[in-house]
């Protein structure tokens, strides 16, 4: 690729100015490319932090993106359930469920792939066994097939919203009701794409469901159900409500809260699922005991 810098772009870094022009390409990705010697300024080697003048020839040699694979780790795992089928595996935060742009290893895909070995192909090479996601700064309940199935079995029940489906989270504000609904199509966010949000006309349909458990000054602690399963479905709905996940920037929740400590997550748990055993039809329900770090996130409140 070649760019010819303008008058107006002098005292730009080169980094910002190539991410100006390739808004597709990260930052950090662009930056790697400039320290490997991919981009020329007039014929020369550049640096991220080298500041335009303007009329400058740049020539950028993209890297070909980094193959994605699923590869078995030896990475610990928390199983809450397992039968012939399925596992429901207990996800913690932080944990990206498998292979993505910029990710590679530490997925939750790679760790069952060294636990179980083989899994369900129905989701493809990348998500063997994934049937459904948890964002990855969600912890809590998720369920793993072992067969396809089992896997076809259980999607059926998720698609025609036969699966219970059951959050905790801390919220920002005091709700007016001790219960409620929020329905509100969700759509991705035109103006920053790694955001989704409800405050548009189109979108696809979703219902959120909640119940206050307890109130703290400023806080509101919530039961959770969720009829569908949206991209962010519960962050953007409360966020839209005015009431942001604690710990949730993306969605418009304080960087910093006065008189705690940080928290390096947000405060949302996928405490409980309900389903149909894929073989035998027997309710089966799984539970995942909130987690230590927000427990007593919470308790100091």
């Amino acid at each position: 690729m070649r760019f010819v810098t303008e008058a107006s772009d002098a005292g730009k870094r080169l980094d910002h100015f190539l991410h100006a022009c390739l808004p597709e390409y990260s930052r950090a990705r662009l930056q790697q490319w400039i320290k490997s010697g991919r981009v020329q300024v007039n014929g020369s080697p550049g640096r991220p932090a080298h500041l335009l003048r303007g009329g400058e020839q740049i020539e950028l040699e993209a890297a070909p993106p980094r193959p994605l694979a699923a590869v078995p780790e030896d990475i610990p795992l928390h199983i809450l359930y397992e039968d012939t089928d399925l596992a429901a595996i207990d996800k913690p935060a932080g944990m990206v469920v498998h292979a993505g742009a910029g990710i590679h290893s530490g997925t939750l895909v790679n760790a069952l792939l060294h636990r179980f070995g083989s899994l369900s192909t129905t989701g493809g090479a990348l998500r063997p066994g994934i049937v459904h996601r948890l964002d990855r700064y969600t912890s809590g309940v998720l369920l793993v097939a072992k067969n396809d199935a089992a896997h076809r079995a259980l999607a059926e029940q998720f698609s025609h919203r036969e699966v219970e489906k059951t959050y905790l989270t801390l919220v920002h504000g005091s709700l007016a009701a001790d219960s409620g609904r929020i329905e509100k199509p969700i759509a991705r966010d035109p103006q920053r794409r790694v955001r989704m949000t409800a405050r548009l006309a189109s979108g696809r349909s979703a219902r959120t469901e909640y119940r206050v458990l307890r109130r703290f000054p400023g806080f509101t602690f919530l039961e959770v159900r969720i009829g569908t399963g949206r991209t962010h479905q519960i962050r953007v709905h409360l966020s839209a409500a005015g009431h942001p996940v604690v710990g949730d920037r993306l969605y418009g929740a304080p960087a910093a809260i006065a008189g705690r400590p940080p928290l390096a997550r947000y405060f949302l748990h996928a405490w409980r699922i309900g389903f149909r055993q894929p073989s035998t039809g027997a309710p089966v329900r799984v539970e995942s005991p909130l987690p230590a770090e927000l427990e007593n996130w919470m308790r100091g409140l």
